[in-house]
Protein backbone atom coordinates (compact mmCIF):
# COMPACT_ATOMS: atom_id res chain seq x y z
CA UNK A 1 0.00 0.00 0.00
CA UNK A 2 0.87 3.41 -1.08
CA UNK A 3 4.38 4.64 1.88
CA UNK A 4 3.13 1.97 4.06
CA UNK A 5 6.60 0.93 4.02
CA UNK A 6 7.93 3.83 4.37
CA UNK A 7 5.75 5.07 7.18
CA UNK A 8 7.08 1.53 9.10
CA UNK A 9 10.80 2.43 8.18
CA UNK A 10 10.43 5.82 9.89
CA UNK A 11 8.94 4.04 12.91
CA UNK A 12 11.45 1.59 13.53
CA UNK A 13 14.83 3.19 12.27
CA UNK A 14 15.63 5.42 15.17
CA UNK A 15 15.05 6.01 18.90
CA UNK A 16 12.68 8.03 20.10
CA UNK A 17 12.19 10.05 23.35
CA UNK A 18 8.85 9.33 23.68
CA UNK A 19 6.16 6.40 22.08
CA UNK A 20 2.44 7.72 22.66
CA UNK A 21 0.13 4.97 22.06
CA UNK A 22 -3.34 5.89 21.71
CA UNK A 23 -4.19 8.31 18.45
CA UNK A 24 -7.39 9.57 19.89
CA UNK A 25 -7.29 13.79 21.24
CA UNK A 26 -5.44 12.97 24.43
CA UNK A 27 -2.42 10.99 22.61
CA UNK A 28 -2.62 13.11 19.70
CA UNK A 29 -1.98 16.42 22.08
CA UNK A 30 0.47 14.44 23.61
CA UNK A 31 2.21 14.00 20.55
CA UNK A 32 1.81 17.32 19.77
CA UNK A 33 2.85 19.43 22.76
CA UNK A 34 6.17 16.81 23.32
CA UNK A 35 7.23 17.47 19.68
CA UNK A 36 6.58 21.94 20.59
CA UNK A 37 8.87 21.15 23.54
CA UNK A 38 11.57 19.07 21.80
CA UNK A 39 10.89 15.42 22.99
CA UNK A 40 11.57 13.35 19.30
CA UNK A 41 8.33 11.74 19.37
CA UNK A 42 6.13 8.56 17.88
CA UNK A 43 2.35 8.31 17.99
CA UNK A 44 0.90 5.05 17.03
CA UNK A 45 -3.34 3.91 16.96
CA UNK A 46 -4.12 -0.17 15.98
CA UNK A 47 -7.44 2.02 13.91
CA UNK A 48 -7.40 5.80 12.57
CA UNK A 49 -6.86 9.11 14.86
CA UNK A 50 -9.93 9.41 16.43
CA UNK A 51 -11.48 6.16 15.58
CA UNK A 52 -12.71 5.38 19.68
CA UNK A 53 -14.48 7.44 21.91
CA UNK A 54 -12.59 10.74 19.83
CA UNK A 55 -15.58 10.72 16.92
CA UNK A 56 -17.65 9.54 18.74
CA UNK A 57 -18.62 12.31 21.38
CA UNK A 58 -21.43 15.14 21.68
CA UNK A 59 -19.12 17.23 19.64
CA UNK A 60 -18.74 19.97 22.50
CA UNK A 61 -16.27 21.93 23.61
CA UNK A 62 -18.14 23.34 26.89
CA UNK A 63 -17.55 24.25 30.37
CA UNK A 64 -19.77 21.70 31.87
CA UNK A 65 -22.68 23.61 33.50
CA UNK A 66 -24.06 20.14 34.69
CA UNK A 67 -20.77 19.02 36.77
CA UNK A 68 -21.93 22.33 39.05
CA UNK A 69 -24.05 20.24 39.70
CA UNK A 70 -21.86 17.72 41.72
CA UNK A 71 -19.22 20.19 42.82
CA UNK A 72 -16.84 19.89 40.16
CA UNK A 73 -15.62 23.66 40.20
CA UNK A 74 -12.07 23.21 39.35
CA UNK A 75 -13.25 20.87 36.23
CA UNK A 76 -15.65 24.03 35.65
CA UNK A 77 -13.13 26.71 35.83
CA UNK A 78 -10.43 24.60 33.98
CA UNK A 79 -12.84 23.48 31.29
CA UNK A 80 -13.88 27.11 30.49
CA UNK A 81 -10.57 28.35 29.92
CA UNK A 82 -9.55 25.67 27.65
CA UNK A 83 -13.03 26.30 25.71
CA UNK A 84 -11.79 30.20 25.23
CA UNK A 85 -8.78 29.29 24.15
CA UNK A 86 -9.64 26.84 21.54
CA UNK A 87 -12.03 29.46 20.24
CA UNK A 88 -8.77 31.48 19.61
CA UNK A 89 -6.40 28.67 18.36
CA UNK A 90 -8.95 27.12 16.04
CA UNK A 91 -12.09 29.38 15.22
CA UNK A 92 -12.22 26.72 11.71
CA UNK A 93 -13.12 23.57 14.49
CA UNK A 94 -14.08 25.25 17.39
CA UNK A 95 -17.55 27.84 17.01
CA UNK A 96 -19.79 29.36 19.57
CA UNK A 97 -23.18 27.41 20.07
CA UNK A 98 -26.12 29.03 21.64
CA UNK A 99 -27.98 27.02 24.49
CA UNK A 100 -31.59 27.32 25.53
CA UNK A 101 -32.80 25.77 28.26
CA UNK A 102 -36.34 25.67 29.19
CA UNK A 103 -37.95 24.83 32.20
CA UNK A 104 -41.25 22.89 33.26
CA UNK A 105 -43.40 22.89 36.34
CA UNK A 106 -42.69 19.90 38.00
CA UNK A 107 -38.66 19.28 36.88
CA UNK A 108 -36.20 18.71 39.71
CA UNK A 109 -34.20 22.14 38.62
CA UNK A 110 -36.16 25.09 39.24
CA UNK A 111 -35.73 28.29 37.35
CA UNK A 112 -34.20 30.41 40.09
CA UNK A 113 -31.99 27.45 40.89
CA UNK A 114 -30.63 27.29 36.80
CA UNK A 115 -30.11 30.59 36.97
CA UNK A 116 -28.09 30.98 40.25
CA UNK A 117 -25.84 28.13 38.51
CA UNK A 118 -25.58 29.72 35.59
CA UNK A 119 -24.85 32.85 37.18
CA UNK A 120 -21.89 30.93 39.27
CA UNK A 121 -21.34 29.37 35.15
CA UNK A 122 -20.52 32.86 34.05
CA UNK A 123 -18.28 33.52 37.45
CA UNK A 124 -15.97 30.76 36.86
CA UNK A 125 -15.41 31.69 32.91
CA UNK A 126 -14.28 34.67 34.26
CA UNK A 127 -17.35 36.66 32.21
CA UNK A 128 -15.27 35.99 29.56
CA UNK A 129 -17.70 33.36 27.66
CA UNK A 130 -19.15 34.72 24.43
CA UNK A 131 -21.88 36.44 26.00
CA UNK A 132 -23.30 36.22 29.80
CA UNK A 133 -26.44 34.32 30.11
CA UNK A 134 -29.70 35.67 30.24
CA UNK A 135 -33.06 34.63 31.99
CA UNK A 136 -36.10 33.97 29.50
CA UNK A 137 -39.98 34.33 30.13
CA UNK A 138 -41.61 31.48 28.16
CA UNK A 139 -42.55 33.87 25.70
CA UNK A 140 -39.03 34.44 25.15
CA UNK A 141 -38.58 31.04 25.11
CA UNK A 142 -40.46 30.12 22.42
CA UNK A 143 -39.18 32.96 20.42
CA UNK A 144 -36.19 31.71 20.24
CA UNK A 145 -37.19 28.09 20.26
CA UNK A 146 -40.63 27.83 18.52
CA UNK A 147 -41.11 24.10 18.32
CA UNK A 148 -40.57 23.69 22.27
CA UNK A 149 -43.59 22.11 24.07
CA UNK A 150 -45.36 25.31 25.81
CA UNK A 151 -47.42 23.42 28.03
CA UNK A 152 -46.18 24.12 31.67
CA UNK A 153 -43.03 26.11 30.35
CA UNK A 154 -42.12 28.23 33.44
CA UNK A 155 -39.27 30.16 31.19
CA UNK A 156 -35.87 29.39 30.97
CA UNK A 157 -32.13 30.52 30.27
CA UNK A 158 -30.11 31.33 27.11
CA UNK A 159 -26.42 30.63 27.52
CA UNK A 160 -23.04 30.00 25.24
CA UNK A 161 -20.43 27.02 24.83
CA UNK A 162 -18.97 25.78 21.70
CA UNK A 163 -19.31 23.07 19.23
CA UNK A 164 -16.42 21.48 17.40
CA UNK A 165 -15.85 18.36 14.40
CA UNK A 166 -14.14 16.37 17.55
CA UNK A 167 -12.47 13.75 14.78
CA UNK A 168 -10.81 16.95 12.86
CA UNK A 169 -9.59 18.69 15.74
CA UNK A 170 -8.28 15.23 16.80
CA UNK A 171 -6.58 15.28 13.66
CA UNK A 172 -5.92 18.70 13.45
CA UNK A 173 -3.04 18.24 16.48
CA UNK A 174 -1.75 14.85 15.03
CA UNK A 175 -1.31 16.58 11.16
CA UNK A 176 0.73 19.90 13.57
CA UNK A 177 2.70 17.06 15.59
CA UNK A 178 3.11 15.51 12.40
CA UNK A 179 4.50 19.07 11.14
CA UNK A 180 6.09 19.52 14.24
CA UNK A 181 9.00 16.63 13.97
CA UNK A 182 6.74 13.92 15.10
CA UNK A 183 6.17 10.71 13.67
CA UNK A 184 2.46 9.92 13.34
CA UNK A 185 0.95 6.32 12.23
CA UNK A 186 -2.48 5.54 12.51
CA UNK A 187 -3.56 1.75 11.46
CA UNK A 188 -0.61 0.22 13.72
CA UNK A 189 -0.74 -2.00 16.28
CA UNK A 190 0.81 -2.55 19.48
CA UNK A 191 1.43 -6.34 20.04
CA UNK A 192 4.30 -6.35 23.49
CA UNK A 193 7.17 -5.28 24.80
CA UNK A 194 10.23 -5.78 25.98
CA UNK A 195 13.56 -4.48 28.01
CA UNK A 196 16.13 -2.49 25.46
CA UNK A 197 19.78 -4.25 25.82
CA UNK A 198 20.64 -0.97 26.56
CA UNK A 199 18.37 -1.24 30.06
CA UNK A 200 17.56 2.61 29.70
CA UNK A 201 15.03 1.97 26.35
CA UNK A 202 11.77 -0.31 25.97
CA UNK A 203 11.13 -1.68 22.74
CA UNK A 204 7.59 -2.34 21.65
CA UNK A 205 7.25 -4.64 18.73
CA UNK A 206 4.32 -3.45 16.87
CA UNK A 207 2.20 -4.20 13.29
CA UNK A 208 1.00 -2.53 10.91
CA UNK A 209 -2.62 -3.60 10.37
CA UNK A 210 -3.05 -2.83 6.67
CA UNK A 211 -0.34 -4.51 5.54
CA UNK A 212 0.38 -7.11 8.19
CA UNK A 213 4.09 -6.15 8.25
CA UNK A 214 6.12 -5.66 11.58
CA UNK A 215 8.62 -4.07 13.31
CA UNK A 216 10.08 -3.03 17.09
CA UNK A 217 9.84 0.90 18.21
CA UNK A 218 12.22 1.77 20.55
CA UNK A 219 11.50 4.36 23.01
CA UNK A 220 13.09 5.96 25.91
CA UNK A 221 9.62 6.30 27.47
CA UNK A 222 5.86 5.15 26.59
CA UNK A 223 2.68 6.72 27.22
CA UNK A 224 -0.34 4.78 27.83
CA UNK A 225 -3.23 7.15 26.27
CA UNK A 226 -5.42 4.80 24.88
CA UNK A 227 -8.70 5.98 26.55
CA UNK A 228 -11.07 3.22 26.89
CA UNK A 229 -8.39 0.78 26.15
CA UNK A 230 -5.86 1.74 28.73
CA UNK A 231 -6.09 -1.23 31.01
CA UNK A 232 -5.16 -3.93 27.73
CA UNK A 233 -2.47 -1.69 26.96
CA UNK A 234 -1.28 -1.64 30.18
CA UNK A 235 -1.38 -5.22 30.34
CA UNK A 236 0.34 -6.07 26.87
CA UNK A 237 3.00 -3.70 27.96
CA UNK A 238 3.84 -5.90 30.91
CA UNK A 239 2.36 -3.08 33.35
CA UNK A 240 -0.63 -2.97 35.89
CA UNK A 241 -2.96 -0.36 36.84
CA UNK A 242 -3.32 1.04 39.68
CA UNK A 243 -7.15 1.30 41.31
CA UNK A 244 -7.01 4.87 40.83
CA UNK A 245 -5.96 4.75 37.36
CA UNK A 246 -8.20 1.92 36.46
CA UNK A 247 -10.70 2.33 33.59
CA UNK A 248 -14.54 2.40 34.51
CA UNK A 249 -15.67 2.72 31.04
CA UNK A 250 -19.67 4.72 30.69
CA UNK A 251 -21.08 4.14 27.65
CA UNK A 252 -22.68 7.57 25.90
CA UNK A 253 -25.08 6.87 22.83
CA UNK A 254 -26.44 9.40 20.78
CA UNK A 255 -29.07 9.17 17.93
CA UNK A 256 -28.94 11.41 14.65
CA UNK A 257 -32.46 12.91 13.45
CA UNK A 258 -34.59 15.38 10.76
CA UNK A 259 -33.51 18.88 12.02
CA UNK A 260 -36.49 19.88 10.22
CA UNK A 261 -38.85 17.43 12.08
CA UNK A 262 -37.70 18.40 15.42
CA UNK A 263 -37.36 22.11 14.21
CA UNK A 264 -35.01 23.34 16.86
CA UNK A 265 -32.89 26.16 15.63
CA UNK A 266 -30.25 25.92 17.92
CA UNK A 267 -28.92 23.61 20.79
CA UNK A 268 -31.24 22.64 23.63
CA UNK A 269 -30.64 21.52 26.67
CA UNK A 270 -33.13 18.81 27.90
CA UNK A 271 -33.97 16.97 31.08
CA UNK A 272 -35.14 13.79 30.38
CA UNK A 273 -38.96 12.94 31.36
CA UNK A 274 -38.27 10.15 33.35
CA UNK A 275 -34.64 10.30 35.41
CA UNK A 276 -33.85 13.98 35.10
CA UNK A 277 -30.95 13.54 33.53
CA UNK A 278 -29.03 15.98 31.31
CA UNK A 279 -28.76 15.78 28.00
CA UNK A 280 -28.47 17.75 24.34
CA UNK A 281 -30.69 18.26 21.12
CA UNK A 282 -27.30 19.49 19.22
CA UNK A 283 -27.88 20.89 15.37
CA UNK A 284 -25.50 18.92 13.01
CA UNK A 285 -26.02 20.29 9.32
CA UNK A 286 -29.35 18.91 8.14
CA UNK A 287 -29.88 16.74 11.37
CA UNK A 288 -29.94 17.05 15.14
CA UNK A 289 -27.94 14.66 17.48
CA UNK A 290 -29.71 14.01 20.38
CA UNK A 291 -27.41 12.65 23.39
CA UNK A 292 -26.42 11.02 25.44
CA UNK A 293 -27.18 8.02 27.60
CA UNK A 294 -24.63 7.73 30.71
CA UNK A 295 -24.27 4.31 31.63
CA UNK A 296 -21.49 1.65 33.33
CA UNK A 297 -20.41 -0.87 31.13
CA UNK A 298 -18.05 -3.28 30.72
CA UNK A 299 -18.45 -4.19 26.78
CA UNK A 300 -15.69 -4.37 24.83
CA UNK A 301 -14.78 -0.34 23.33
CA UNK A 302 -14.06 -2.50 19.87
CA UNK A 303 -17.61 -3.83 20.05
CA UNK A 304 -19.36 -0.75 22.03
CA UNK A 305 -23.12 -0.11 19.71
CA UNK A 306 -26.26 2.01 20.42
CA UNK A 307 -28.69 -0.20 21.81
CA UNK A 308 -33.13 -0.28 21.16
CA UNK A 309 -33.24 0.42 24.61
CA UNK A 310 -30.91 3.46 24.41
CA UNK A 311 -32.36 4.36 21.34
CA UNK A 312 -36.00 4.85 22.31
CA UNK A 313 -34.33 6.36 25.79
CA UNK A 314 -33.79 9.04 23.33
CA UNK A 315 -36.66 9.17 21.35
CA UNK A 316 -38.64 9.66 24.54
CA UNK A 317 -36.86 12.59 25.57
CA UNK A 318 -36.86 14.32 22.03
CA UNK A 319 -40.62 13.96 21.71
CA UNK A 320 -41.10 15.12 25.03
CA UNK A 321 -39.96 18.21 24.32
CA UNK A 322 -40.51 18.58 20.92
CA UNK A 323 -44.05 16.88 20.47
CA UNK A 324 -45.11 17.76 16.78
CA UNK A 325 -41.71 15.67 15.59
CA UNK A 326 -43.21 12.73 16.95
CA UNK A 327 -40.81 10.63 16.44
CA UNK A 328 -40.48 7.03 15.69
CA UNK A 329 -37.85 4.53 15.41
CA UNK A 330 -38.21 4.67 11.40
CA UNK A 331 -36.95 8.52 12.02
CA UNK A 332 -33.63 7.72 13.02
CA UNK A 333 -31.02 8.23 10.70
CA UNK A 334 -27.87 6.77 12.25
CA UNK A 335 -27.14 5.79 15.82
CA UNK A 336 -23.64 5.56 17.59
CA UNK A 337 -22.27 4.62 21.02
CA UNK A 338 -18.74 5.48 22.29
CA UNK A 339 -17.25 5.13 25.92
CA UNK A 340 -15.95 7.70 28.07
CA UNK A 341 -12.52 6.45 30.27
CA UNK A 342 -13.86 7.37 33.66
CA UNK A 343 -11.93 6.96 37.10
CA UNK A 344 -13.04 4.50 39.62
CA UNK A 345 -16.26 6.02 41.79
CA UNK A 346 -18.48 4.54 44.23
CA UNK A 347 -21.70 6.47 42.62
CA UNK A 348 -23.36 6.50 39.04
CA UNK A 349 -21.60 7.51 35.69
CA UNK A 350 -23.58 10.24 35.95
CA UNK A 351 -21.72 11.60 39.08
CA UNK A 352 -18.49 10.46 38.53
CA UNK A 353 -15.52 12.73 37.74
CA UNK A 354 -14.64 14.37 34.41
CA UNK A 355 -11.46 14.90 35.74
CA UNK A 356 -8.28 12.75 35.01
CA UNK A 357 -5.26 10.88 36.47
CA UNK A 358 -1.53 10.32 35.77
CA UNK A 359 0.31 7.37 36.66
CA UNK A 360 3.61 5.69 36.30
CA UNK A 361 2.92 1.92 35.99
CA UNK A 362 6.30 0.71 35.80
CA UNK A 363 9.80 3.35 35.74
CA UNK A 364 9.44 3.00 31.56
CA UNK A 365 6.20 4.24 31.29
CA UNK A 366 3.19 7.13 31.73
CA UNK A 367 -0.56 6.40 32.16
CA UNK A 368 -3.36 9.43 32.05
CA UNK A 369 -6.81 7.94 32.19
CA UNK A 370 -10.12 10.22 32.73
CA UNK A 371 -10.42 13.39 31.14
CA UNK A 372 -12.53 15.19 28.18
CA UNK A 373 -12.46 16.34 25.14
CA UNK A 374 -12.62 19.91 25.61
CA UNK A 375 -9.68 19.55 28.40
CA UNK A 376 -7.49 17.67 26.49
CA UNK A 377 -4.71 19.89 26.23
CA UNK A 378 -4.45 20.62 29.26
CA UNK A 379 -4.11 16.77 30.35
CA UNK A 380 -1.16 16.72 26.94
CA UNK A 381 0.73 19.37 28.84
CA UNK A 382 0.52 18.11 32.50
CA UNK A 383 1.74 13.88 31.04
CA UNK A 384 4.24 15.70 28.74
CA UNK A 385 5.68 17.56 32.17
CA UNK A 386 5.74 14.26 33.57
CA UNK A 387 7.95 12.68 30.59
CA UNK A 388 10.51 15.74 30.52
CA UNK A 389 10.95 15.10 34.34
CA UNK A 390 11.21 11.21 34.00
CA UNK A 391 13.63 11.74 30.71
CA UNK A 392 15.73 14.29 33.19
CA UNK A 393 15.08 16.91 30.54
CA UNK A 394 14.16 20.14 32.68
CA UNK A 395 11.50 22.21 32.79
CA UNK A 396 10.01 23.92 29.35
CA UNK A 397 6.85 25.41 29.56
CA UNK A 398 4.62 24.17 27.16
CA UNK A 399 3.14 27.10 24.29
CA UNK A 400 0.04 25.33 22.96
CA UNK A 401 -2.72 27.40 23.92
CA UNK A 402 -1.11 30.16 21.96
CA UNK A 403 0.13 27.77 18.53
CA UNK A 404 -2.73 28.38 16.16
CA UNK A 405 -4.35 24.39 14.92
CA UNK A 406 -3.83 23.87 10.80
CA UNK A 407 -6.31 25.35 8.70
CA UNK A 408 -6.37 23.49 5.26
CA UNK A 409 -9.83 24.82 4.01
CA UNK A 410 -8.52 27.50 1.88
CA UNK A 411 -5.99 24.46 -0.13
CA UNK A 412 -9.06 22.61 -0.14
CA UNK A 413 -11.15 25.20 -1.73
CA UNK A 414 -8.34 25.82 -4.09
CA UNK A 415 -8.18 22.42 -5.25
CA UNK A 416 -11.62 22.36 -6.11
CA UNK A 417 -11.45 25.28 -8.13
CA UNK A 418 -9.01 23.86 -10.14
CA UNK A 419 -11.17 20.60 -10.97
CA UNK A 420 -14.86 20.59 -11.95
CA UNK A 421 -14.61 16.99 -10.99
CA UNK A 422 -12.91 17.99 -7.57
CA UNK A 423 -16.19 19.72 -6.74
CA UNK A 424 -18.77 17.09 -7.05
CA UNK A 425 -20.28 16.32 -3.79
CA UNK A 426 -18.95 12.83 -2.12
CA UNK A 427 -23.45 12.52 -1.31
CA UNK A 428 -25.95 14.16 -2.57
CA UNK A 429 -27.36 16.81 0.06
CA UNK A 430 -24.23 17.12 2.07
CA UNK A 431 -21.01 19.98 1.61
CA UNK A 432 -18.42 17.20 1.33
CA UNK A 433 -16.57 17.24 -2.21
CA UNK A 434 -14.35 14.67 -4.10
CA UNK A 435 -11.57 17.34 -3.71
CA UNK A 436 -11.89 16.53 0.57
CA UNK A 437 -11.41 12.78 -0.26
CA UNK A 438 -8.27 13.97 -2.61
CA UNK A 439 -6.73 16.31 0.16
CA UNK A 440 -7.54 13.97 2.94
CA UNK A 441 -5.72 11.04 1.03
CA UNK A 442 -2.68 13.22 0.03
CA UNK A 443 -2.41 14.99 3.14
CA UNK A 444 -4.39 13.96 6.35
CA UNK A 445 -3.07 10.22 6.58
CA UNK A 446 -6.23 8.88 5.50
CA UNK A 447 -6.11 5.10 4.48
CA UNK A 448 -9.22 3.54 4.08
CA UNK A 449 -12.81 4.17 3.13
CA UNK A 450 -14.08 4.48 6.58
CA UNK A 451 -10.97 7.02 7.88
CA UNK A 452 -12.45 8.97 4.84
CA UNK A 453 -16.28 9.09 5.29
CA UNK A 454 -16.25 8.35 8.59
CA UNK A 455 -13.60 10.67 10.17
CA UNK A 456 -12.51 12.97 7.76
CA UNK A 457 -16.04 13.32 6.12
CA UNK A 458 -19.41 12.58 8.72
CA UNK A 459 -20.89 11.15 5.33
CA UNK A 460 -21.37 7.60 7.58
CA UNK A 461 -23.00 9.54 10.35
CA UNK A 462 -24.91 11.68 8.10
CA UNK A 463 -26.79 9.16 5.80
CA UNK A 464 -29.53 6.30 5.97
CA UNK A 465 -27.13 3.77 4.47
CA UNK A 466 -24.11 4.96 6.53
CA UNK A 467 -22.23 5.88 3.72
CA UNK A 468 -22.47 2.49 1.80
CA UNK A 469 -23.35 4.13 -1.35
CA UNK A 470 -21.01 6.72 -1.39
CA UNK A 471 -18.61 4.04 -0.60
CA UNK A 472 -18.69 2.29 -3.77
CA UNK A 473 -18.04 5.71 -5.68
CA UNK A 474 -15.15 7.52 -3.53
CA UNK A 475 -13.53 3.58 -3.29
CA UNK A 476 -13.66 4.49 -7.71
CA UNK A 477 -12.01 7.93 -6.97
CA UNK A 478 -9.65 6.79 -4.62
CA UNK A 479 -8.71 3.48 -6.04
CA UNK A 480 -5.70 5.15 -8.52
CA UNK A 481 -3.87 6.76 -5.59
CA UNK A 482 -4.00 3.70 -3.47
CA UNK A 483 -2.81 1.50 -6.48
CA UNK A 484 -6.21 -1.03 -5.71
CA UNK A 485 -6.95 -3.27 -8.23
CA UNK A 486 -10.62 -4.80 -8.71
CA UNK A 487 -9.93 -7.16 -6.20
CA UNK A 488 -8.14 -4.48 -3.62
CA UNK A 489 -11.04 -2.40 -4.08
CA UNK A 490 -13.88 -4.99 -3.40
CA UNK A 491 -11.92 -6.06 0.09
CA UNK A 492 -11.99 -2.49 0.90
CA UNK A 493 -15.91 -2.12 -0.13
CA UNK A 494 -16.19 -4.98 2.22
CA UNK A 495 -13.79 -3.81 4.53
CA UNK A 496 -16.16 -0.70 5.02
CA UNK A 497 -19.42 -2.03 5.19
CA UNK A 498 -17.95 -4.10 8.14
CA UNK A 499 -16.53 -1.31 9.81
CA UNK A 500 -20.08 0.80 10.05
CA UNK A 501 -21.87 -2.25 10.60
CA UNK A 502 -19.98 -2.58 13.87
CA UNK A 503 -20.00 0.99 14.58
CA UNK A 504 -23.65 1.78 13.59
CA UNK A 505 -26.16 -1.50 14.02
CA UNK A 506 -28.55 -1.42 16.44
CA UNK A 507 -28.31 -3.85 19.19
CA UNK A 508 -31.82 -5.40 19.94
Amino acid sequence: MRDRAGLLHELTSRQFDLLVVGGGITGAGIARDAALRGLSVALIDKGDFASGTSSRSSRLIHGGVRYLEHGHLHLVFEASAERRRLLRIAPHLVRPLAFTWPVYHGQRLPLWKLAAGLSLYDMLALFRNVERHRRLSPEAVLSAEPHLNPRDLRGGVRYFDAATDDARLTLANAIDARRLGAVVANHVAFLEARDATDGASRVLHVQDVLTGDTGEIRARLFVNAAGPWSDAVNERYGASASPRSRVHGSKGTHIAVSRVQIGNRDAVTLLHPKDGRVMFALPSGANTIVGTTDTFTDVSPDDVRASEMDVAYLIEAANAFFPDARLRRADVVSAWAGIRPLLPTSGSSVAASREHAISRPTPHSVAITGGKLTTYRVMAREVVDVAREVLARGAKRGTTANRPLPDSRGAIDRLCESDPALAAPVAPGLPYRMGDIRWAVEHEHAWTLGDLLIRRTHVAFETRDNGRSAARDVASVVAPMFGWDATRKAREVARYDNEVERIFTIER
